[in-house]
C-alpha cells in the first residue's frame, strides 16, 4: 500500500467519507545559501519526499485534524482558529487557515488527515510542504482559483505568523514551482523565476544527515542577518543604489573593507560571492557541464564555513570525505547551518557505492551514523490521482 493509499484509509476509518488527496513535496537546494533574505538568487528543486494529504468539507463546522504519524488529533473552529502552545504541528494547518481568512474567505469545516515521507530536521522543509499542503486542497475545495503564488505566499505568512519562524520564501515556493527533471532560479526580490533543466535519470541528489542540530542554528541566523544589513549601511553610505547585498559589487565591498570591520566584511564578500555562484551555475546546467556545477558547490561550501562561517565539524567532514569518490561532481552544505543535510550530485550509477562509502567515512572520522537519502527531482504541489 502507499503512502497515499494508507492516509486514504485511515481518513475513511476516522471521518467515514471520500476524501480529495493532495501531495506537496520537500525541497533541496541545489546553491544560493543565506541569499534569500539578501534578496538574492536560489536555485532550489521539489524532491521525492513529501507531504500528503486526505482532506474533505464536512458540514459539521468544525475542523478535524489528525496526524498520520504522530497519531494526534486536534480540532477547532472557524471561530478558535489561534496558535497552539501546546500542539507545534497543527500551527502550520491553522496558520493557512487563518490566510484563508484574512482575505474574507470563509474556510468552512472540514477533515484532514496528513503524513509523510520529509526527514523531519534534515533541512528538507518538511513544514513547508505541511503548509502548502493544505493550501493547495483548500484552494481546490473552496474553489477559490487563488494562483501557486499567492498560496506560496500565504504559507509562508502561516510560518511566519503560526511557527514564529521569519523564513524566506524559498521553501514554499520550490514546494508549490517545482518542476519535474528541473531547478528553478528564483529571484527573491522580484519573485520572477526560470527553469533549468536537471538530468534527473542519470544523477542523484544524495543527501548525507549530520544527524545533528545545532542551537546556535536560529540565534546564529538572526545574527548573520543583522551582519549583512550592516554591511548595507555602510556601503549604502558611498552608493545609495544599494537597498540590499544583491545590489552590491565585490570592487565596492573590497574598497570599504576597513569601514564594514572583518567580520560584516566576510559576510559580505560571502553573499556577493554566493549570488554570482547561483548565476554561474544555471549558465553550467545550460551547458550540460556538471562536473562546473560541482565545482561551485564545493566553493559555495568553503564560503560558509570560512566566510559566513555557518558550517560545523560534522558537515566539514562529510563535505571532505565526498572529495575525489568515484561518481561525485560536488557537495555543500544546505540549510542555515550548524547541522542538517550536506548536499552531494552524484553519478547514478555510483549512488550506492557513494552512500557505503559515507557511512563507513563517518562512523570512521567522528564514530558517527550516518543517514543518507537517494532522492529525485520531481513537480510541486498536486492532486493525487488514486484510482
Amino acid at each position: 500500500m502507499t503512502l497515499a493509499q494508507a492516509i486514504a484509509e485511515e481518513f475513511r476509518r476516522q471521518f467515514g467519507h471520500e476524501p480529495l488527496q493532495v501531495r506537496a513535496p520537500g525541497r533541496i537546494n541545489l546553491i544560493g545559501e543565506h541569499t534569500d533574505y539578501n534578496a538574492g538568487f536560489v536555485l532550489p528543486a521539489a524532491i521525492d519526499r513529501e507531504m500528503v494529504f486526505a482532506v474533505a468539507l464536512n458540514n459539521e463546522g468544525t475542523y478535524r485534524l489528525r496526524s498520520y504519524d504522530l497519531k494526534e488529533s486536534v480540532t477547532a473552529t472557524p471561530e478558535t482558529v489561534q496558535r497552539s502552545e501546546k500542539v507545534q504541528w497543527a500551527n502550520y494547518l491553522l496558520g493557512v487557515v487563518a490566510q484563508f481568512q484574512k482575505r474574507g474567505i470563509q474556510v468552512p469545516g472540514f477533515d484532514c488527515v496528513f503524513g509523510g515521507n520529509v526527514p523531519i530536521g534534515a533541512g528538507l522543509s518538511s513544514s513547508a510542504a505541511v503548509e502548502c499542503g493544505l493550501a493547495f486542497a483548500l484552494d481546490h475545495l473552496l474553489k477559490t482559483g487563488i494562483d501557486r503564488m499567492e498560496l506560496a505566499l500565504m504559507a509562508q505568512k502561516a510560518e511566519h505568523e503560526f511557527a514564529l519562524v521569519m523564513c524566506g520564501i524559498m521553501d514554499q515556493f520550490a514546494s508549490m514551482f517545482g518542476q519535474d527533471g528541473h531547478v528553478v532560479r528564483l529571484d527573491c526580490r522580484s519573485l520572477e523565476y526560470e527553469y533549468y533543466p536537471f538530468d534527473a535519470e542519470g544523477v542523484r541528489v544524495v543527501l548525507c544527515n549530520s544527524g545533528v542540530k545545532h542551537s546556535l542554528a536560529s540565534s546564529e541566523y538572526n545574527v548573520r542577518r543583522q551582519e549583512c544589513e550592516q554591511g548595507v549601511t555602510v556601503l549604502q553610505a558611498h552608493y545609495p543604489n544599494i537597498q540590499t547585498l544583491r545590489d552590491a559589487t565585490l570592487e565596492q565591498v573590497h574598497a570599504h573593507q576597513q569601514e564594514l570591520g572583518p567580520v560584516v566584511y566576510r559576510r559580505c564578500v560571502y553573499v556577493v560571492e554566493e549570488n554570482a555562484r547561483v548565476e554561474a551555475a544555471c549558465q553550467a546546467l545550460v551547458a550540460g557541464n556538471l562536473t562546473e556545477v560541482g565545482r561551485l558547490m564545493y566553493a559555495s561550501h568553503t564560503g560558509l564555513r570560512d566566510q559566513y562561517e555557518v558550517s560545523c565539524k560534522e558537515l566539514d567532514v562529510l563535505v571532505e570525505a565526498s572529495r575525489g569518490v568515484a561518481g561525485v561532481y560536488g557537495s555543500r552544505m544546505m540549510g542555515g547551518g550548524f547541522g542538517g543535510c550536506t548536499i552531494n550530485l552524484v553519478q547514478a550509477e555510483h549512488a550506492d557505492a557513494f552512500e557505503q562509502h559515507m557511512k563507513e567515512a563517518y562512523q570512521r572520522q567522528l564514530n558517527l551514523e550516518l543517514e543518507c537519502y537517494q532522492t529525485r527531482i520531481v513537480a510541486g504541489a498536486g492532486l493525487i490521482n488514486n484510482s
